[in-house]
Protein backbone atom coordinates (compact mmCIF):
# COMPACT_ATOMS: atom_id res chain seq x y z
CA UNK A 1 0.00 0.00 0.00
CA UNK A 2 0.94 3.58 -1.03
CA UNK A 3 0.37 6.80 0.81
CA UNK A 4 -2.00 7.83 -2.76
CA UNK A 5 -3.92 4.80 -2.06
CA UNK A 6 -4.78 6.04 1.66
CA UNK A 7 -5.48 9.50 0.29
CA UNK A 8 -8.27 8.29 -2.49
CA UNK A 9 -9.78 5.88 -0.13
CA UNK A 10 -9.96 8.58 2.77
CA UNK A 11 -11.32 10.91 0.50
CA UNK A 12 -13.62 8.29 -1.09
CA UNK A 13 -14.99 7.54 1.96
CA UNK A 14 -15.32 11.71 3.26
CA UNK A 15 -17.38 12.23 0.18
CA UNK A 16 -19.91 9.41 1.06
CA UNK A 17 -19.72 10.79 4.67
CA UNK A 18 -20.92 14.11 3.76
CA UNK A 19 -23.70 12.79 1.54
CA UNK A 20 -25.16 10.51 4.48
CA UNK A 21 -24.90 13.48 6.66
CA UNK A 22 -26.97 15.62 4.38
CA UNK A 23 -29.31 12.50 4.12
CA UNK A 24 -29.75 12.23 7.90
CA UNK A 25 -30.21 15.82 8.29
CA UNK A 26 -33.05 15.74 5.26
CA UNK A 27 -34.47 13.08 7.12
CA UNK A 28 -34.72 14.68 10.76
CA UNK A 29 -35.85 17.70 8.97
CA UNK A 30 -39.07 15.78 7.74
CA UNK A 31 -39.84 14.01 11.59
CA UNK A 32 -38.06 10.63 11.04
CA UNK A 33 -34.75 9.02 11.38
CA UNK A 34 -32.35 8.34 9.08
CA UNK A 35 -33.07 4.08 8.91
CA UNK A 36 -36.94 4.93 9.02
CA UNK A 37 -36.29 7.14 5.21
CA UNK A 38 -33.91 3.79 4.11
CA UNK A 39 -36.35 1.09 5.18
CA UNK A 40 -39.19 3.31 3.19
CA UNK A 41 -36.60 3.92 0.23
CA UNK A 42 -36.65 0.04 0.45
CA UNK A 43 -39.92 -1.04 0.36
CA UNK A 44 -40.60 1.93 -2.41
CA UNK A 45 -37.43 0.87 -4.33
CA UNK A 46 -37.49 -3.30 -3.99
CA UNK A 47 -37.26 -4.69 -8.28
CA UNK A 48 -40.64 -6.00 -9.28
CA UNK A 49 -39.71 -9.27 -8.98
CA UNK A 50 -39.29 -9.13 -4.91
CA UNK A 51 -42.51 -8.79 -2.38
CA UNK A 52 -41.83 -6.45 0.38
CA UNK A 53 -41.78 -8.47 3.69
CA UNK A 54 -40.13 -7.66 7.20
CA UNK A 55 -37.28 -10.53 5.42
CA UNK A 56 -36.67 -8.42 2.99
CA UNK A 57 -36.85 -5.43 5.24
CA UNK A 58 -33.98 -6.83 7.02
CA UNK A 59 -31.97 -8.16 4.81
CA UNK A 60 -32.47 -4.79 2.02
CA UNK A 61 -31.50 -3.03 5.54
CA UNK A 62 -28.51 -5.57 7.04
CA UNK A 63 -30.27 -5.80 9.83
CA UNK A 64 -31.57 -8.76 12.21
CA UNK A 65 -35.61 -9.69 11.87
CA UNK A 66 -36.33 -8.39 15.48
CA UNK A 67 -35.06 -5.25 14.54
CA UNK A 68 -36.80 -4.86 11.41
CA UNK A 69 -40.16 -5.64 12.72
CA UNK A 70 -39.27 -2.95 14.90
CA UNK A 71 -38.72 -0.49 12.34
CA UNK A 72 -41.78 -1.48 10.19
CA UNK A 73 -44.10 -0.92 13.80
CA UNK A 74 -42.60 2.40 13.90
CA UNK A 75 -42.99 3.10 10.63
CA UNK A 76 -46.71 1.66 11.06
CA UNK A 77 -47.74 3.56 13.96
CA UNK A 78 -46.39 6.84 12.47
CA UNK A 79 -48.90 5.90 9.33
CA UNK A 80 -45.85 5.85 6.92
CA UNK A 81 -46.50 1.77 5.98
CA UNK A 82 -49.61 -0.43 6.38
CA UNK A 83 -49.09 -4.21 6.63
CA UNK A 84 -51.22 -7.03 5.05
CA UNK A 85 -51.49 -10.45 4.78
CA UNK A 86 -50.25 -12.66 1.64
CA UNK A 87 -52.84 -13.92 -1.00
CA UNK A 88 -50.88 -17.28 -1.20
CA UNK A 89 -49.78 -17.51 2.17
CA UNK A 90 -51.57 -16.25 4.49
CA UNK A 91 -48.81 -16.53 7.02
CA UNK A 92 -47.23 -13.61 5.19
CA UNK A 93 -46.87 -10.20 6.32
CA UNK A 94 -46.42 -8.19 3.35
CA UNK A 95 -45.59 -3.93 3.84
CA UNK A 96 -46.30 -0.85 1.68
CA UNK A 97 -45.99 2.29 2.00
CA UNK A 98 -48.90 4.19 2.63
CA UNK A 99 -50.35 7.87 1.02
CA UNK A 100 -48.28 9.79 3.72
CA UNK A 101 -45.01 7.47 3.37
CA UNK A 102 -45.26 8.04 -0.46
CA UNK A 103 -45.15 11.73 0.17
CA UNK A 104 -42.63 12.15 2.30
CA UNK A 105 -40.18 9.95 0.31
CA UNK A 106 -41.25 11.69 -2.66
CA UNK A 107 -40.25 14.73 -0.82
CA UNK A 108 -37.03 13.26 0.70
CA UNK A 109 -36.43 11.93 -2.46
CA UNK A 110 -36.67 14.93 -4.29
CA UNK A 111 -33.82 16.56 -1.94
CA UNK A 112 -31.60 13.96 -2.15
CA UNK A 113 -31.68 14.28 -6.24
CA UNK A 114 -30.62 17.84 -6.19
CA UNK A 115 -27.87 16.94 -3.37
CA UNK A 116 -26.83 14.49 -5.80
CA UNK A 117 -27.03 16.71 -9.00
CA UNK A 118 -24.33 18.87 -6.43
CA UNK A 119 -22.31 16.17 -5.11
CA UNK A 120 -22.16 13.17 -7.61
CA UNK A 121 -19.49 14.66 -9.45
CA UNK A 122 -17.08 14.13 -6.85
CA UNK A 123 -18.25 11.32 -5.46
CA UNK A 124 -17.70 9.79 -9.27
CA UNK A 125 -14.32 10.91 -9.55
CA UNK A 126 -13.02 9.83 -5.95
CA UNK A 127 -15.02 6.39 -7.00
CA UNK A 128 -12.92 6.37 -9.96
CA UNK A 129 -9.80 7.33 -8.15
CA UNK A 130 -9.76 4.28 -5.58
CA UNK A 131 -10.59 1.84 -8.42
CA UNK A 132 -8.04 3.26 -10.93
CA UNK A 133 -5.88 3.08 -7.57
CA UNK A 134 -7.06 -0.21 -7.17
CA UNK A 135 -5.99 -1.47 -11.10
CA UNK A 136 -2.59 -0.42 -11.13
CA UNK A 137 -1.99 -1.87 -7.93
CA UNK A 138 -3.09 -5.36 -9.14
CA UNK A 139 -1.24 -4.22 -12.45
CA UNK A 140 1.73 -4.11 -10.38
CA UNK A 141 1.18 -7.16 -8.60
CA UNK A 142 0.86 -8.91 -11.67
CA UNK A 143 4.68 -8.20 -12.70
CA UNK A 144 7.13 -11.52 -12.46
CA UNK A 145 8.77 -11.06 -8.80
CA UNK A 146 11.82 -9.73 -8.23
CA UNK A 147 14.66 -11.91 -7.27
CA UNK A 148 16.55 -11.03 -4.52
CA UNK A 149 19.92 -11.23 -6.81
CA UNK A 150 18.62 -9.87 -9.16
CA UNK A 151 17.34 -6.58 -6.54
CA UNK A 152 21.60 -7.48 -5.08
CA UNK A 153 22.48 -7.18 -8.68
CA UNK A 154 21.06 -4.04 -9.44
CA UNK A 155 21.57 -1.86 -6.24
CA UNK A 156 25.60 -3.29 -6.45
CA UNK A 157 25.43 -1.31 -10.18
CA UNK A 158 23.93 1.68 -8.49
CA UNK A 159 27.03 1.78 -5.68
CA UNK A 160 29.97 0.98 -8.54
CA UNK A 161 28.95 4.61 -9.98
Amino acid sequence: MRQGDYRVLAEFRYEIRRFLNFSEVAARKVGIEPHQHQALLVLKGLPAFQIATVGVLAERLQIRHHSAVELADRLESKGLIRRSRGHADRREILLGLTLRGEKLLRELTLSHRTELRMVGPKLVDSLESVIARQRRGRALNTLPPTSDASRRSRRNRKTDR
